[in-house]
């Protein structure tokens, strides 16, 4: 096993593409680091330049302390494992298993020793003598991990492994896979655009955005401590609420008007500097209740425009008439879902309306139309520069 560490590491292509941008980043040995972010954010370069695959424009990488900038993909003692799985069809499991192993020209007996284990690890003892195309796909994917891990290379590298399985069965592997990886102890740098993935699997994450590294930290922290606006709601589902609102000191307690509304905030020496200006508040939407059920809290009224009910709770959109921030962040992240997003987004600055998501209670009963209110917690409330998109800590 080996720490990877990215040393100011930059990524530009003949056409002057900008994939990477001075990313300094250290995996420690052993830990499992997944790199997240929309398409074209840098990741799978990033994956790329460790294995190999890609040069280094700028910077150096290490692996186990050796700079490998210029050492062949083939001598770096890494595997990757790919979308495709690019398994052998001619081949049964356990010979697309032992491959890398024969070509390395491994003792035989110990070929078998290996594959027997690792077919223990992953569950495909029964499963050896068969070929690719009769296994499901989480069985394919798991023997394309099993080829990579059965080298027991320095680091795993993993580029959007489970991106071609349905639903249930990601939920399933994605368990394995961290499962695996922990019994084995391999430095693994694993790739995805699902942010739940990343939340679930990771002991830490790194957030990419353009090539540049936004936020590297454990999963709950960078939940609940995101660095700026575009962690903030790219990390969640749903995402992040942010509201326009403005700092006052009212009766020497600061508070933040949303609207017509003035909503206490919990005092901090961070916001201080921001007294009379515009910030963005932010609102993750479990931290809202319908009023009724919270009485005396801070509330915000609106209409109700959609509501989706999951069974265990409810998801109100609540319309609210504020100005809503727009920023080239939020822009990028709906031109990721679909143009109709980006239409919407800009048609509620038209507007001046902001949509609230809410996770509700179950117990609320409202209609399409109806008027509510929405009581928020003052001390979840995270708030941001709108100049700078940095998150402003109140400590």
């Amino acid at each position: 096993m080996a720490a990877v560490c990215f040393e100011r590491v930059g990524k530009v292509y003949p056409d002057g593409t900008r994939a990477l941008e001075a990313l300094e980043l250290d995996v420690d040995d052993g830990e499992f680091m997944v790199f997240v972010g929309p398409s074209g954010c840098g990741k799978t370069t990033a994956l790329r330049l460790v294995a190999g695959l890609e040069d280094v424009t700028e910077g150096s990488i290490r692996i186990g302390g050796e700079v490998v900038n210029d050492v062949l993909p083939q001598q770096r003692d890494i595997a990757m494992v790919f979308q495709n799985y690019a398994l052998y069809p001619h081949m049964s499991v356990a010979d697309n298993l032992g491959f890398g192993l024969r070509m390395r020209r491994v003792p035989r007996r110990e070929i078998q020793a290996r594959v027997a284990e690792i077919a223990r690890i992953l569950g495909l003892h029964e499963l050896l003598d068969r070929k690719p195309r009769v296994l499901s796909g989480g069985q394919r994917q798991r023997v394309a991990m099993g080829r990579a891990i059965v080298r027991q290379p320095r680091v795993l590298l993993m580029d959007e492994p489970l991106s071609n399985l349905d639903a249930k069965l990601r939920v399933q592997m994605r368990t394995e896979i961290a499962r695996i990886q922990r019994e084995l102890g391999t430095t693994t740098i694993y790739v995805t655009h699902d942010q739940v993935e990343a939340m679930t699997m990771g002991d830490r994450v790194a957030v990419l955005r353009k090539g540049v590294l936004q936020q590297v930290d454990a999963p709950q922290r960078i939940y609940e401590e995101p660095a700026n606006i575009f962690v903030a709601t790219f990390i969640g589902s749903p995402p992040m609420n942010l509201l326009r609102a403005t700092l006052e000191r009212e009766d020497g307690t600061l508070v933040c008007r949303v609207g017509d509304r003035r909503l206490p905030v919990p005092a901090g020496d961070g916001l201080a500097p921001y007294v009379g200006r515009e910030v963005a508040l932010g609102v993750r939407p479990e931290h809202a209740a319908d009023a009724a059920l919270a009485p005396g809290a801070p509330a915000l009224r609106g209409r109700v425009g959609a509501s989706e009910l999951l069974g265990s709770d409810l998801l109100l959109h609540v319309e609210l008439p504020v100005e809503p921030v727009v920023t080239d962040e939020l822009l990028e992240l709906a031109a990721d879902v679909d143009a109709a997003s980006v239409e919407e987004l800009r048609a509620e600055a038209s507007a001046r309306v902001t949509r609230l998501v809410c996770r509700l209670d179950t117990r609320t009963r409202v209609r399409i139309d109806d008027e509510i209110e929405v009581a928020l917690a003052p001390e979840r409330f995270h708030f941001f520069d709108l100049e700078t998109g940095l998150a402003i800590r109140r400590g």
